[in-house]
């Protein structure tokens, strides 16, 4: 997919000195990357203390089945 846009040159030239990236591309792919991830990072996180559980499950006792 082919998108045009206007970025911060110096913005891109930072991003290039910091990163593997051997491209402007290669940083704008990295960038979105990182925000997907993150993105998912977070809806993770939301999860906490709304997922019920068993006090009294034992997990050891499938370990001993075995």
């Amino acid at each position: 997919m082919t998108i045009n846009i206007q970025i911060d040159e110096a913005l891109i030239q930072e991003a290039l000195a910091l990163g593997n990236q051997q491209t402007e591309r290669d940083v704008v792919e990295e960038a979105l990357r990182e925000f997907v991830q993150r993105r998912k990072q977070l809806r993770v996180l939301e999860l906490f203390g709304t997922i019920d559980y068993d006090a009294d499950y034992n997990y050891k006792q499938q370990r001993l089945q075995s």
